[in-house]
């Protein structure tokens, strides 16, 4: 989460695209929360100003001026893996940089192409 913020130049993970939360207990483990590249995806269908564009190989590119902060894309993300920018108002999506992958620890993080 720290890695993501990073692309940002900011400490902390308030602008990361990926989040951990407990699966319901240390003996559940953790669910990590990121896009995972929907082929179809449905955020970009309910977005009003045509603010996310598909990206090849899958997922979405947000264009930030045209974004009108409507949160519609949150809401339409089927596993919740679009978080908000409180102070700039507008999505956090993950860009499919690959920058957590070289800094995740316990190699939980890759990146794959599908075909």
């Amino acid at each position: 989460m720290i890695a993501c913020n990073r692309r940002f130049g900011e400490a902390g993970v308030a602008k990361s695209s990926i989040h951990v939360r407990s699966a319901g207990g240390i003996e559940r483990g953790f669910i990590v929360l990121v896009c995972r590249a929907c082929i179809d995806p449905p955020c970009m269908k309910v977005c009003p100003t045509n603010a996310l564009s598909k990206r090849i190989g899958g997922g979405v590119i947000l264009n930030s001026s045209k974004c009108v902060g409507c949160k519609l894309c949150v809401n339409a993300c089927t596993i919740g893996a679009i978080f908000w920018d409180e102070e700039n108002e507008k999505p956090v999506i993950c860009v499919h940089c690959g920058y957590c992958v070289d800094y995740c620890p316990y190699n939980v993080i890759r990146m794959e192409e599908i075909s």
